[in-house]
């Protein structure tokens, strides 16, 4: 892959991420919600520069700590982000303030274990960022989809108040006159 679409794929993840991060979602355990992992994995995995020649052990081990970084990253975006149930009975989610701390963590986390392989002199490539992305949505989405699981179908009313978020939306909506 040459560096300028290197570039662009990990701008528009990072945008992707950003823009998911606070938004307010609908949660479809029918959707496809694996499909972007799949995608990051598969492009990591094709591409060259997933490990570093001159030091085998040692690119598998920073390999192995940013998978585990990415799944632990996207395993509490997930429990710091809202999840609720609206009056209709559809499950909707949004990230906290907590969940952008947890992400600006997992940045930093990543960062260090950058740091620690450019002071080994290991060459580090997209690949890497791409499949601790992949964990990052992986587990994300698992975990999302479980919690969504746990708060039960509804039957009949739903009770509880709507999210502020999605109040809001409602309140601006017009009103049908009969």
């Amino acid at each position: 892959m040459s560096g300028a679409l290197e570039i662009l794929l990990v701008v528009a993840a990072v945008l992707l991420i950003a823009f998911r991060l606070f938004r307010a979602q609908r949660i479809d355990s029918g959707r496809r919600w694996w499909l972007l992992p799949v995608v990051l994995a598969v492009v990591a995995l094709r591409e060259p520069g997933l490990l570093d020649d001159a030091h085998p052990s040692a690119s598998v081990a920073l390999l192995l700590l940013n998978v585990l970084a990415g799944l632990l990253t996207g395993a509490a975006w997930a429990w710091t982000s809202r999840v609720w149930r609206e009056e209709d009975g559809s499950l909707w989610s949004a990230g906290s303030k907590a969940a952008g701390a947890v992400w600006c963590g997992g940045i930093l986390v990543r960062l260090a274990l950058y740091g620690v392989g450019s002071s080994l002199g290991m060459t580090r490539h997209t690949p890497v960022l791409l499949l601790g992305l992949a964990a990052t949505f992986l587990a994300r989405g698992l975990l999302l989809n479980r919690r969504a699981a746990l708060l039960g179908p509804t039957y009949g009313e739903v009770s509880g108040a709507l999210h502020p978020a999605r109040r809001n939306a409602r309140a601006a909506r017009p009103k049908d006159r009969v």
